[in-house]
């Protein structure tokens, strides 16, 4: 998993969890969700989101790595 897939992921467990709870536990945990939701927003303005630093300091990648095709298509001499 590459590191914009790993934080949809991430965001899209978060606000999926914090609404179950939200309904099924206690209304509060609804404000997590408006938390999610306010720092996707500010990551599209600002450029910086604490959980790509901190996924970034876990070690993920930042792209898909792509296979060299330079030497599965050198001709025999």
């Amino acid at each position: 998993m590459t590191l914009e897939s790993m934080l949809r992921a991430i965001a899209g467990s978060f606000v999926a969890a914090s609404v179950l709870l939200g309904m099924y536990v206690h209304p509060y945990f609804l404000w997590f969700t408006l938390f999610v939701g306010l720092n996707l927003l500010q990551s599209g303005f600002s450029n910086w989101c604490p959980m790509i630093s901190l996924l970034r300091k876990m070690g993920v990648r930042e792209t898909a790595t792509k296979l060299s095709t330079a030497s599965t298509s050198r001709a025999s001499v």
